[in-house]
């Protein structure tokens, strides 16, 4: 039997290493050391894969001398093989410096107090800028780095060669890319912050030829490739210690025949370089200096690309692999040709990486399949707004305070007819007080677990009063309790979905607003600042998230007749809006999304507040003093909500 300790076997390269060696060596016993915090994953994972219980995990953490384990725990080691550490060229130094130099350190112990042979997962960053050949035999030319994770992966080696009395292997993969086979990759990484500026390209016929600089060279290996790699050759010739084996594709690849093999995946044009790399070297080096650096930076973060990235993409190292490649051929292990399985690569990203996979709309309309939070669902504005979405494809979740008002609505929504070619969404009736954190909180908890995502939020739930601020010098309640439906029931609600919305770089929220704000009516003081409020914070947070591709409509409505109104006499004959007209420029909000939704009064009133503020403000006062307060303003009535 042989005994393998393993670090980082949660992580991309080490699941699949855990699994090779479940494969090919049926006596394998393994002790896997995983992170506290990632023991549930992994639990989940061998679940699936270590069907015969030869895996052991054991909590621990690399940045602790000890590696946090008791010595006791362990049984007697044959192998230790070393891929736990920090893979982010943007890492914070420290962080880096501390998970690769002193983690390994702390392996390095651990192997040489068991005995066992160390496998050292190193990485080509130890090459760092080195210009030219760079071979298995090189480690110290004198070359610099061009980042603190360069640096860090350089001196973990320097560790391993170091340490006295202990018995090593380096393993130094090019950059690993997806699964050779499925695609499968799992984060966004190198090359793949680029896939989605390639997509664009995917527009232009692919018969033509695409002129390209030539930007340098690459060199990519699949995942899948570096785990059997480790695999096969960490048993081999176990008395041997020293040996360096580069996981590199021996044949030399430019940037554009990286993506000449990625581009059939999205149909784009075959690329050739125009532009020599004579040409192109010096000017990508002046846009990392002084002040072409900072605009560089500034667009590259903007567009969701590390600045890191811009400085090492290309190689300046011809990393050479040529012996460690013939070995493994050997062993029965051969690398993919990356023509072969780049589209897979973009395949998979489409599916499951692309930041913007959440934002594409269904062929059939812009609304199928979409989730759509409504408040106020119930009745009025939002109950018509949840029938034309419904309509149009979409899964529709109304939100109210009335349990027995929510099941008439959804029953009614639930006869809701789409038009042809267009799937049925469905209706979901959910109770809660917005004006209570706790039922916010435990709504969107609840509709994450059911639904697994929320794409528009409509913020339509909300209250009216109708009173001279006169009349209600001793009624601050009116204030607090208009406030705490229009503004911190919404903003509750937007709170606790925005986190959500910008991990998945996609959401939208449509706030049902009022003429109010632009009119500046008379007797609508409260109501107009809890809408004015809801606006000025709803438009910081779409500045704030635009980037994260999350926006903000708001629906400015005019008098609209729902049950929000009754109470107030002069309105019956008022020429105020019907529901389904003020839902349909809700759902113009909802499809469009543009920042305003206005009508022409609220326009007009806007434009005469700027243009004319004196004769506006009197036109207004002769209102004011022609229609006096409502019965339900002179406590005859209360006032409701929608």
């Amino acid at each position: 039997m042989t005994t393998y300790f393993i670090t980082g076997g949660s992580g991309f390269i080490g699941r699949r290493v855990i699994e090779r060696l479940l494969t090919v060596e049926a006596d394998a016993r393994i002790i896997a050391l995983v992170r506290a915090g990632s023991l549930s994953a992994f639990s989940e994972f061998l679940a699936t894969t270590d069907t015969a219980g030869r895996v052991t995990p054991l909590a621990g953490d690399l940045t602790t001398p000890g590696l946090g384990i008791e010595p006791g725990d362990l049984p007697e080691i044959d192998h230790v093989i070393h891929l736990g550490a920090v893979y982010d060229m943007a890492a914070d130094a420290d962080v880096a410096h501390a998970a690769n130099v002193e983690g390994t350190a702390h392996v390095a112990d651990l192997a040489l107090a068991t005995g066992a042979l160390m496998h050292h997962v190193s990485s080509i960053a130890v090459a760092g800028d080195h210009r030219g050949t760079y071979t298995e035999d090189d480690f110290d030319t004198g070359q610099g780095f061009p980042t603190p994770y360069h640096r860090t992966k350089f001196e973990a080696e320097k560790i391993v060669r170091a340490r006295e009395g202990l018995r090593w292997r380096v393993y130094r993969p090019s950059v690993v890319v997806g699964d050779s086979r499925t695609g499968e990759m799992d984060k966004i990484d190198g090359p793949y912050y680029f896939f989605g500026h390639l997509k664009q390209l995917g527009v232009l016929p692919s018969s033509l030829p695409l002129p390209l600089p030539d930007l340098g060279n690459t060199n990519i290996v699949p995942v899948d490739f570096v785990a059997h790699a480790i695999v096969a050759l960490c048993t081999v010739a176990p008395e041997r210690s020293g040996r360096v084996h580069h996981l590199a594709d021996p044949r030399r690849r430019t940037i554009t025949d990286m993506y000449n093999a990625i581009a059939p995946g999205f149909r784009g044009p075959r690329g050739r370089n125009v532009i020599p790399n004579a040409v192109v070297a010096p000017a990508l080096t002046l846009a990392g200096t002084g002040a072409f650096r900072v605009a560089r930076d500034l667009i590259a973060t903007q567009q969701g690309i590390p600045p890191t990235l811009l400085d090492t993409i290309a190689l300046t190292v011809d990393f050479r692999s040529d012996a460690t490649i013939a070995e493994l051929r050997g062993l029965g292990i051969g690398l993919p040709d990356l023509d072969d399985y780049g589209p897979r690569l973009w395949t998979y990203w489409a599916e499951h990486l692309d930041p913007a996979r959440h934002r594409r709309h269904d062929p059939r309309g812009p609304l199928v399949g979409k989730n759509i939070l409504i408040t106020g669902g119930s009745a009025g504005i939002g109950k018509a707004t949840a029938r034309m979405c419904l309509a149009r494809g979409a899964n529709v979740m109304i939100v109210a305070r009335d349990a027995d008002g929510l099941d008439a609505a959804r029953a009614e929504l639930d006869a809701t007819a789409t038009k042809d070619g267009v799937p049925p969404g469905r209706v979901y009736a959910y109770q809660c007080d917005i004006t209570d954190e706790e039922s916010v909180n435990g709504l969107i908890k609840t509709v994450l677990a059911e639904h697994g995502h929320v794409d528009v939020l409509v913020n339509n739930a909300g209250r009216s009063i109708r009173r001279a601020t006169l009349n209600a010098t001793d009624r601050m309640h009116d204030y607090q309790r208009v406030m705490a439906v229009n503004y911190f029931g919404a903003v509750s609600l937007i709170l606790a979905l925005l986190p959500h919305m910008v991990a998945r770089k996609s959401g939208h929220i449509v706030n049902v607003t009022s003429i109010a704000v632009q009119a500046k009516t008379a007797r609508f003081g409260a109501y107009a600042a809890s809408k004015a409020a809801l606006e000025a914070f709803s438009d910081i947070v779409g500045i704030e998230t635009l980037s994260d591709h999350v926006t903000v409509t708001n629906v400015r409505l005019p008098l609209v007749r729902t049950r929000m109104i009754a109470p107030t006499e002069v309105y019956e004959d008022a020429g105020a809006w019907g529901v389904d007209k003020a839902a349909s420029r809700v759902l113009h909000g909802i499809v469009d999304r543009p920042r305003r939704v206005n009508s022409v009064l609220g326009s007009l009133s806007e434009i005469g507040h700027t243009v004319a503020p004196g004769i506006t403000a009197r036109v207004l006062h002769q209102e004011y003093l022609m229609f006096g307060e409502s019965a339900a303003a002179l406590g005859k009535d209360t006032s409701s909500g929608h």
